[in-house]
């Protein structure tokens, strides 16, 4: 090798180290900024929870707090589960089949949140044996659809899976 083909190889090689360590060191300075905008833990958190249902009753429900949200757990009976199934869908204002809101028609899983102001409602009352919001009078059914009142559609179904027969995980 010419000692001028030499010096352009090393010439090369230190342009080409140059380059990966200034690559390096610019990633090393971005990637705090970028990994900071991602959640924290606190937030990471809430983003699922598991609910142990083995000590809920038929006919009784329970509420959770989810995303900071009350979350309705019902556990429903035989008849509670054929009464919702009954209902004519022409009768609903926000027509929706009670075999697409409970993955399992012995649970319903739903928000707490009236859907006309964000209120939470009182199980068990109202006009339908479901749910009633005092707040401004709209009344839901024993799977959480609205019948009467000022209520635009139906209490929200978050994402919720089964772990087993006994814990039910939201999020």
């Amino acid at each position: 090798m010419s000692k001028q083909e030499d010096k352009k190889n090393r010439r090369d090689f230190l342009f080409t180290a140059s380059y990966t360590v200034g690559a390096v060191g610019l990633g090393a300075t971005i990637w705090p900024l970028i990994h900071q905008m991602n959640p924290d833990e606190s937030v990471k958190a809430l983003a699922t929870t598991e609910v142990d249902v083995s000590q809920v009753a038929p006919g009784k429900s329970i509420t959770v707090l989810w995303r900071g949200k009350p979350v309705f757990i019902k556990r429903r009976t035989p008849e509670e589960i054929a009464e919702v199934r009954a209902v004519d869908l022409k009768d609903l204002k926000d027509p929706q089949k009670d075999e697409d809101r409970a993955k399992n028609p012995e649970w319903l899983v739903m928000l707490g949140v009236c859907t006309h102001l964000g209120c939470v409602p009182l199980a068990d009352k109202g006009d339908f044996k479901g749910w009633f919001c005092p707040c401004h009078g709209s009344h839901y059914d024993g799977s959480g659809r609205i019948r009467k009142g000022p209520a635009p559609v139906n209490m929200e179904i978050p994402e919720y899976e089964f772990v087993d027969s006994n814990t039910i995980k939201i999020g």
